[in-house]
C-alpha cells in the first residue's frame, strides 16, 4: 500500500504548521482513496454551504489534470485517432480522471426527494443509488454534525462504502463514525474551511502524483 508523499505532506505542514497533527490521518486518507481508485471505486463527496462548494472543487481537482497534464493511455488516444474528423481534438485534449461524484450538484433529483419522500436524506438516497462496495464516501462537515452528511454516511456503511469525514477539532458524530477522519484544528466554522482547502488539495496532489506520476 503506498503511502502518502512526504514532500507533499512537508510542503502542506510548513504552510499550515498547524496540520502537523493531522499528518497521520490525512495519510489514511490517501491510502483508503488509493485502494478505491485501484479496485476501480469512485469517490461520492457530500456538504452543505461552503463545504457543499469543497465537494465541487475536489472533483474538480480529480475529474482532470490538476499539477499535471495527465494525458490519455496510447491505447485510448489510438481509439479516439479513429472517431473521424475530432478524433485528433479529442486525444490531444482529454485528461486522466479519477472518478468521483459530487453529490449536491443534482439539483433536480435532490428537490424531487425533498419534496417528495425528506429532504435530509437527499445524500443517503444518492449513496445507496450511487454506491457500491469498494467505494468511498467523503463527508464535509465543519461541526462534524450535520444531518444528511450523518446519514450519508450511515447509509454507506451499511452499503459496505469506506468513509472519510472531514470536519474541525471537535470532529462531532463524524469522528466517531467514519472508517478516517481528518480533523482541523479549528473551531469556528470560516477557520475550518479555511484549513480544509489545503488539506484537499494536498489529497488531490499526491493522488494526482500517485496515478498520473509516471506519464
Amino acid at each position: 500500500m503506498p503511502s502518502a508523499s512526504p514532500a507533499v505532506l512537508d510542503m502542506l505542514v510548513h504552510e499550515h504548521p498547524s496540520l502537523a497533527e493531522c499528518k497521520p490521518d490525512i495519510d489514511a486518507a490517501f491510502r483508503l482513496l488509493c485502494a478505491a481508485f485501484r479496485s476501480g471505486g469512485k469517490l461520492l463527496l457530500c456538504g452543505n454551504g461552503g463545504s457543499a462548494a469543497d465537494c465541487g472543487h475536489i472533483a474538480g481537482e480529480l475529474m482532470k489534470g490538476f499539477l499535471l497534464r495527465r494525458p490519455v493511455p496510447a491505447p485510448m488516444r489510438e481509439r479516439l485517432y479513429t472517431q473521424g474528423e475530432d478524433g485528433e481534438r479529442l486525444a490531444q485534449s482529454l485528461q486522466g480522471a479519477l472518478p468521483c461524484i459530487d453529490l449536491t450538484g443534482h439539483i433536480p433529483l435532490s428537490t424531487a426527494f425533498a419534496n417528495d419522500v425528506d429532504p435530509a436524506l437527499v445524500y443517503a438516497q444518492q449513496v445507496y443509488g450511487y454506491g457500491r462496495p469498494g467505494d468511498v464516501l467523503l463527508g464535509i462537515s465543519t461541526s462534524g454534525n450535520a444531518e444528511n452528511v450523518r446519514f450519508a454516511v450511515q447509509t454507506a456503511r451499511a452499503a459496505g462504502l469506506k468513509t472519510i469525514g472531514l470536519t474541525g477539532v471537535k470532529g462531532g458524530w463524524l469522528a466517531q463514525h467514519c472508517d478516517v477522519a481528518i480533523r482541523v484544528p479549528e473551531s469556528e466554522t470560516f477557520r475550518i474551511q479555511e484549513l480544509h482547502l489545503p488539506v484537499y488539495h494536498a489529497l488531490c496532489a499526491m493522488l494526482e502524483q500517485e496515478f498520473f506520476g509516471d506519464l
